[in-house]
């Protein structure tokens, strides 16, 4: 990189929130550092960030890029097929746009981006969120200049003196809450003097903690408890349906998605969510007691891995996915109601959270420009 020469940066990835809202903020941060600043996403066609991105105010590029299919072995010859020519796609991008770095926040675009940009000679940094590394980042880890992590013991899978603890950037909006509690709580039509818990399933909704609510509605009814229930886009119409045939229940505030988290996490004395690295991170920030019921459905069961980083700190409770629609409503409605175990979890959850993640990536990043060398 010469002097007074505009920071040009790569970043790809995403699929999901998880690795959306990470991405965004460490461009955030780099913009905010370099107001001159350069940046290009490059992500999947299809996939949730092709809509996001944008809406964030970058430019991104979709490659035709798919997941290897591990039920029909034949199907991935198609999938072999698109990657040889994602990859060669990726080529062209980086030639054009001629990145000094790129970053990897996982994903299926991630992987050709990473790979290619690597072979170009170009610095790359991982971001890697879970606290169990994926497949695809340990291998793109052998040309990584710096991977960045959010939990301990990640020398496991890769190289130790390329490993820096950063922690996991989280969606800026969440710690510039502009409400009181009592504000927050009365917005859902709440009582401010009664205990509230947040259910979130992600962005699509979780069945299983759909189905726990749904099985527990005369617990709820009659529990003096406030439950604020994100059920997801997907399982929106099925849930109005069903609790069309159900007795109304007061205390339970329905939405498919919740726009302003900011203010549902105000209002929550206690949050049932999955167990993605990005949920914790914003729960640990907080210092958001929680019940973490982690999906069953995720490569190499990492949510598990991440919950149990927290459960066995005393950070936060853990149940597991077979067990949530028997035990999770009855478990949290007696959770909420001991402030001494509400205490203890949401300060043992802030001892785990690592403040400016996206402030110090943006730096690794322009430390990585600044000895890039063009060889492409």
């Amino acid at each position: 990189m010469n002097s007074g020469e505009a920071l040009r940066v790569i970043v790809s990835g995403g699929g999901t929130g998880g690795h959306i809202f990470p991405a965004v903020s460490i461009a955030n941060a780099i913009k905010k550092q370099h107001p001159e600043a350069e940046i290009l996403f490059v992500g999947a066609e299809g996939r949730m960030e092709m809509q996001r991105v944008p809406a964030a105010g970058y430019k991104i590029i979709g490659l035709p890029i798919a997941g290897f299919d591990r039920k029909n072995i034949l199907k991935n010859i198609v999938v072999l097929w698109k990657i040889l020519k994602c990859q060669m796609m990726a080529k062209k991008i980086i030639r054009d746009f001629s990145p000094m770095a790129v970053v990897g926040v996982g994903g299926y675009a991630s992987g050709p981006t990473l790979r290619v940009a690597g072979k170009m000679g170009i610095p790359t940094l991982i971001q890697e969120q879970n606290s169990y590394a994926g497949v695809t980042n340990k291998l793109l880890a052998k040309s990584a200049s710096r991977i960045c992590v959010a939990y301990e013991g990640m020398e496991r899978f890769f190289p130790k003196d390329k490993i820096l603890m950063t922690g996991n950037p989280v969606r800026q909006s969440l710690l510039e809450v502009s409400v009181s509690k009592d504000e927050a709580v009365r917005g859902f039509g709440f009582d401010s003097n009664k205990s509230t818990v947040l259910i979130i399933g992600g962005s699509l909704g979780a069945r299983t903690l759909n189905e726990s609510v749904l099985s527990h509605l005369d617990e709820i009814r009659n529990s003096n408890v406030q439950f604020i229930w994100q059920t997801g886009k997907y399982y929106s119409k099925e849930i109005k349906e069903r609790l069309a045939k159900e007795r109304e229940v007061p205390n339970l505030h329905v939405t498919d998605f919740i726009s302003d988290m900011d203010k549902a996490y105000t209002a929550a004395d206690l949050v049932i969510s999955r167990a993605g690295a990005s949920s914790i991170s914003e729960l640990c920030l907080l210092n958001k007691p929680s019940i973490l019921v982690p999906s069953p459905n995720v490569a190499e069961d990492h949510q598990t891995k991440n919950a149990l980083a927290l459960s066995n700190k005393g950070a936060a409770l853990f149940v597991k996915d077979c067990e949530a629609v028997e035990k999770l409503i009855r478990l949290s409605i007696e959770t909420v109601a001991d402030k001494t175990v509400l205490a203890s979890l949401g300060a043992n959850a802030g001892k785990l959270a690592i403040p400016n993640s996206a402030d110090v990536i943006a730096q690794e990043v322009y430390k990585l420009a600044l000895h890039a060398s063009k060889k492409y």
